[in-house]
C-alpha cells in the first residue's frame, strides 16, 4: 500500500496551491461558498495531476531505471507492474471528471485541457528543449485558471503573466539541478534527451531573463492602478515585499547552480532558508491585503 501511495507523488500535490491564488487575490478568503468550491478544484487537480504523474512513470521506467533518484520509484524499482498502475490512474482519472463535474463548466475544460496537456507532455512534447519547460509553466498557470474558474472570480493578466514566469524560471532550474545530478552526457540521452541541448550557460541566461520578468511582471501587478481589484490600493503596498520576493528567486537560483536538489519541490521542502521565505511572503501579503489599516 505505500508504493501505491508513493506512486501518487503526494509530495508533488504542492503544485496545486495554485488553485487557491484567486481565493486569496479575490478577496474570498472569507466566502465559506468559495473555499469549499476551491478545496474541490484542488482535489481534482490532484487527482489528475496523481493520474497523469503515473502515466508519465509507465512511459518513462526504463529511463527512470537510470536516474540516481527516480529509479527508487514504484514503477521503475518493479515495486508496482505497468498493468496495475494504468488502471490505478484511470480510477484516479474518474475521480477527476466526478469532482469536476461539481463545478462550473469552465472549471471542467481547465482541468480537461490541463489533464490533456499533462499526457501529451508525456507522449512527446518533454522531448522538446525550451518546450518542455513551457509546457509545464503552462501548466501551472492552468491551475490558477481552473482556481479562478472555479470560483467566479476574473484573474488579473498581469498576475497570470508573473506566474507563467515564475514557473518558467522555475522549470529551467529543475533542469539545471537534473544536469548537476546527471553528469554523463549517455546517461542524460538515456533519462532525458532534452538535457543534452542544456548547457549550463544557456541554462544560465534562461535562468536569469525568466528570473528578471518574473520580477517584473510581479511589480507590475502590484502597481498598476487601471485594473480593478477587490483591495484598491491595499494591492500597490505589496510592493514591499519586493526584498523576499527577491531573495527568494536569487536563493532558487543558486542552489540550481550548485545543484543542492533535484527540483522545485525539493527545495521548498527541504530548504529551511527558502522555504521560511515563502512563509514569510504569505504573512506579508496577508497582513498587506486583509488587515483593515493605511499601509499607503
Amino acid at each position: 500500500m505505500l508504493n501505491y501511495l508513493r506512486v501518487l507523488r503526494p509530495a508533488d500535490w504542492i503544485k496545486n496551491v495554485f488553485v487557491f491564488a484567486a481565493l486569496v487575490f479575490g478577496d474570498k478568503v472569507g466566502d465559506t461558498h468559495a473555499l469549499m468550491l476551491s478545496m474541490v478544484a484542488f482535489a481534482a487537480f490532484c487527482l489528475a495531476a496523481s493520474a497523469g504523474y503515473i502515466i508519465n512513470d509507465i512511459i518513462d521506467r526504463d529511463r527512470d531505471r537510470l536516474h540516481p533518484t527516480k529509479k527508487n520509484r514504484p514503477i521503475a524499482s518493479g515495486a508496482i507492474g505497468p498493468t496495475a498502475a494504468f488502471v490505478l490512474a484511470g480510477l484516479l482519472l474518474a475521480g477527476a471528471v466526478a469532482a469536476g463535474g461539481l463545478l462550473p463548466r469552465a472549471f471542467w475544460y481547465v482541468l480537461a485541457t490541463y489533464f490533456c496537456l499533462t499526457v501529451s507532455y508525456s507522449l512527446l512534447l518533454k522531448n522538446r528543449a525550451i518546450l518542455d519547460v513551457l509546457i509545464i509553466a503552462i501548466l501551472f498557470v492552468l491551475r490558477a485558471f481552473g482556481g479562478a474558474c472555479a470560483i467566479g472570480v476574473p484573474f488579473s493578466h498581469w498576475l497570470l503573466v508573473c506566474t507563467f514566469m515564475l514557473c518558467l524560471f522555475l522549470g529551467f532550474g529543475k533542469r539545471r539541478c537534473e544536469i548537476m545530478l546527471i553528469a554523463n552526457e549517455q546517461d542524460m540521452r538515456r533519462h532525458r534527451p532534452t538535457l543534452i541541448r542544456y548547457t549550463p550557460d544557456l541554462l544560465t541566461h534562461l535562468l536569469s531573463t525568466s528570473a528578471g520578468i518574473a520580477i517584473i511582471t510581479f511589480l507590475l501587478y502590484t502597481l498598476d492602478s487601471t485594473s480593478p481589484s477587490p483591495f484598491g490600493a491595499r494591492k500597490q503596498s505589496l510592493v514591499y515585499t519586493l526584498p523576499l520576493v527577491m531573495y527568494g528567486v536569487f536563493r532558487y537560483a543558486m542552489l540550481s547552480e550548485m545543484g543542492k536538489a533535484t527540483g522545485p519541490t525539493d527545495l521548498i521542502l527541504r530548504d529551511r532558508p527558502f522555504l521560511a521565505t515563502i512563509l514569510l511572503w504569505a504573512l506579508a501579503a496577508a497582513a498587506i491585503l486583509y488587515l483593515r489599516w493605511p499601509l499607503a
